[in-house]
């Protein structure tokens, strides 16, 4: 991936239906609080194919976590239309795990809905690019300009998401990468509660979400052996 910005897609082979396109602000950031039912499967695996092959990757060098990785692939394998909130047992999600400059700090948001310390991160809404999902995730909830430090990815995690008003419990199979940030001035969007840059080391002080403390040790042991 080259030193340029990574860029969310308007053109996706995963088609959104043409109300969720009427609302795609000039910036080419999608409104998603606008999307939802409306997402239409591709009729073949073609769109799937991207993500199995970064799952594949993910595999390669986590071995330890093949277990979750083949969750995911039975999941994807097994539902066209995974990357949409249709697909009511659970969907593809994605997520950014966001540095600041010096790669002391990440930022995590007190989610409204959940009342946790997570990443920053939502809903696919039919795009398969998980990549491209992630980064404009972390601008729209924290209004960061961000730049991806690798198209890999950088953790998985699989959770249940309870039941809320009309939505039946189901799972997110939620895909994170890595990503910093510009600068650090934020600003809380409608999702969370607070954001708050945390040092790396300190990330266990403010919450005991396993998988959001396996990304710090990933980070900081990524951190370690780029220093020696």
């Amino acid at each position: 991936m080259n030193d340029e910005h990574r860029t969310v897609p308007l053109s996706i082979s995963c088609l959104r239906s043409a109300r969720a396109f009427a609302h795609v602000h000039p910036s080419g950031v999608v409104d998603d609080t606008h999307q939802g039912e409306d997402c239409s499967p591709a009729p073949d695996p073609v769109h799937r194919r991207g993500l199995k092959s970064l799952l594949a990757a993910y595999r390669a060098r986590w071995p330890q976590e093949s277990a979750t990785v083949a969750r995911f692939d039975a999941f994807v394998d097994s539902h066209l239309d995974c990357f949409c909130r249709s697909c009511r047992v659970g969907h593809i999600t994605g997520s950014a795990w966001i540095v600041d400059e010096a790669g002391d700090r990440v930022l995590l948001a007190h989610h409204r809905k959940l009342g946790r310390w997570l990443q920053p991160g939502g809903h696919s809404d039919g795009d398969p690019d998980t990549l491209a999902v992630a980064l404009r995730e972390a601008h729209e909830e924290s209004g960061l300009d961000v730049r991806a430090l690798d198209d890999t990815i950088f953790d998985i995690d699989v959770h249940r998401v309870p039941a809320r008003g009309d939505e039946p419990a189901h799972l997110h199979f939620d895909v994170r990468f890595l990503v910093q940030a510009e600068h650090d001035r934020f600003r809380v969007s409608e999702e969370s509660n607070a954001l708050a840059w945390v040092p790396a080391a300190k990330v266990g002080d403010l919450t005991d979400e396993e998988s959001v403390l396996r990304m710090a040790r990933k980070w900081l042991m990524r951190r370690g052996a780029a220093e020696e």
